[in-house]
């Protein structure tokens, strides 16, 4: 399973609610790990999408057609959705956040 998959996994249930804090911090944790591999991914999807940048490049006698020609191939899209994923992680892991400091509140409240 990909990282972009485990993180639809969570979103996934991120969104029905109802998440118990043990969950939610559990949740945090996996997605605070897998912010490395997405950053990996970015780094090697960065070079893929460079090389091929480069290579139209050197074909091509105006800059801006190769790099709107590099934004229409399969390393872009791959490369977007690698930040894109990992943007995804970032808000998931802010709104967990957000939903443990409620909860926690709400405990403190209650005593």
């Amino acid at each position: 399973m990909s990282v972009r998959e485990m993180v639809w996994n969570m979103q996934g249930e991120i969104l029905k609610g109802d998440l118990l804090p043990m969950r939610a911090a559990e949740l945090l944790m996996r997605l605070t790990a897998l912010m490395g591999n997405a950053a990996t991914e970015i780094r090697e999807r960065d070079a893929i999408y460079a090389n091929v940048l480069l290579a139209l490049l050197k074909a091509s006698t105006k800059a801006s057609h190769a790099k709107i020609e590099a934004e229409t191939t399969d390393a872009f899209k791959r490369r977007q959705e690698a930040r894109d994923t990992k943007e995804l992680i970032v808000e998931l892991t802010r709104s967990l956040k957000y939903l443990l400091r409620t909860a926690e509140e709400e405990m403190r409240m209650a005593r």
